[in-house]
């Protein structure tokens, strides 16, 4: 089983309060290698400080605990997303892609000791109440959210649907704190909604998860009749899409492939190196396709816009995105326990890799519908401590290459509300799309609002 996520990776917890996307596969034990003598040495220090802790600290502390946080330090010695779950974290690893959970929908991750939004679940608690990508939560309950690893403070965000939580949120531009009471829910993700506006389908792909592709499928499949095979082009909206199940990524990018590679996994081992390939058949027939991006777009996301990207069938519009492209192995440690490593990383079609790095967008269009550009701060994998930096850099001369914030935008975000423009970014998307045909007389049409379009 395959799993992309994002911080502290693969945890769709009762908050839905994951860290950056991550890749991960099911992996059975592995047998250790023959320690070293320098290996010997380290573990005898390390028994050393534990007999002393256990010996001396002020206060009895049991072997558990004190094994547990040599573990969490180890791993947190790598990289923002290797971990080891045990107990409720364990039983959260399981959901991962079950597609329903309980809480309030948001993706985090830990930015200077603080909990920041990510991205936040469409029609979710936290998205109906207004948090926003890049909020930090600083107060949950009036009791200060700081310090904490990601599984703790996603123990502290979640709780039984029906409950209430007051959350304190700092917002860069705003100079006061934003209180909020938000009342946890069951949230069943609708990982897709299609719609066809200006003869332009628009599908809004909201994670990853085990229904993704098939619900993709359903919606090209659902715009193409609507418009009697007809559309002008197709826009593959991945904003704040924080990523899921890579094998749903790969089979969304086959959608609008014919052929080609879509994504390798390589890693320090050459045998575990993996190659998926896309097959005939372009639900798209060919036409035109827009993914927009951000800096919320992240892992299995970023597999979709870098594939197409890199086979030159969809132009990426939008803000770079999150720049999350290592591999995740979950192995069983016994009872209710997995350690997730981070053993590979992953590659586009043309070599090169997102890790650290983003897919950059062929047309850099700032969001000017949510607030002024001044002041806004995206948080991207290479801002997390420790992240791990591609070894491979690959340049890929044919890309197009993306266009400066210009003067071009230069509409306040009043005038924009005058035109009734509500999302600048889709707006820019569908004019591109309509200046390459005439309009016809095909009504918009939208689809239901449930996990089949």
């Amino acid at each position: 089983m395959q799993k992309t996520g994002l911080a502290s990776a693969l945890l769709l917890s009762a908050t839905l309060a994951v860290p950056a996307p991550v890749l991960a596969s099911v992996q059975p034990a592995s047998p250790a290698a023959a320690p070293t003598n320098n290996d010997i040495e380290e573990l005898d220090t390390f028994m050393d400080v534990y007999e002393r802790v256990k010996a001396r600290y002020v206060k009895d502390v049991d072997a558990h605990t004190l094994v547990k946080g040599a573990i969490d330090g180890m791993l947190a010695a790598l990289d923002p997303h290797s971990s080891y779950a045990e107990g409720n974290d364990f039983d959260d690893l399981q959901t991962i892609s079950d597609g329903d959970y309980g809480g309030l929908g948001l993706v985090t991750t830990i930015d200077g000791g603080f909990v920041r939004v990510v991205s936040t679940t469409e029609d979710a608690p936290a998205w109906k109440a207004g948090v926003k990508p890049k909020d930090f939560i600083t107060h949950i309950d009036g009791k200060l959210l700081y310090g904490l690893s990601l599984d703790e403070a996603t123990s502290k965000l979640r709780g039984m649907p029906g409950s209430k939580v007051q959350l304190t949120v700092r917002r860069d531009g705003v100079s006061k704190p934003i209180a909020m009471t938000i009342t946890r829910d069951v949230i069943e993700v609708k990982p897709v909604k299609w719609e066809v506006r200006k003869n332009v389908g628009i599908i809004n792909l909201n994670i990853f998860n085990g229904k993704a592709g098939e619900e993709t499928r359903n919606a090209l499949l659902a715009i193409n009749s609507a418009t009697h095979d007809a559309a002008v082009g197709y826009i593959l909206d991945l904003r704040s899409n924080g990523g899921g199940v890579v094998d749903e990524a790969v089979d969304i990018a086959d959608l609008f492939l014919e052929s080609g590679e879509i994504v390798s996994r390589r890693g320090r081992e050459s045998d575990s190196n993996q190659h998926y390939y896309a097959r005939p058949g372009d639900l798209a027939h060919g036409r035109p396709v827009i993914v927009l991006v951000d800096s919320g777009t992240a892992s299995a996301s970023e597999i979709v816009a870098g594939a197409l990207q890199d086979h030159h069938r969809a132009l990426i519009v939008g803000e770079q995105s999150f720049g999350k492209g290592s591999v995740q192995s979950i192995y069983p440690m016994g009872s209710k326990r997995a350690l997730r490593l981070t053993t590979e990383l992953y590659y586009l079609p043309s070599g090169r890799s997102i890790q650290g790095e983003g897919i950059d967008p062929d047309i850099l269009v700032p969001q000017l519908s949510d607030g002024d550009l001044k002041g806004r701060i995206n948080v991207r994998e290479s801002d997390l401590r420790r992240h791990l930096i591609a070894d491979v850099p690959v340049e890929d001369a044919d890309l197009i290459a993306s266009d400066p914030v210009a003067a071009r935008f230069t509409v306040t975000k009043a005038s924009l509300k005058s035109r009734g423009v509500a999302d600048f970014q889709l707006d820019y998307a569908l004019n591109i799309l309509n200046r390459l045909a005439p309009p016809t007389n095909i009504a918009d049409r939208r689809g239901p609002k449930t996990p089949n379009g």
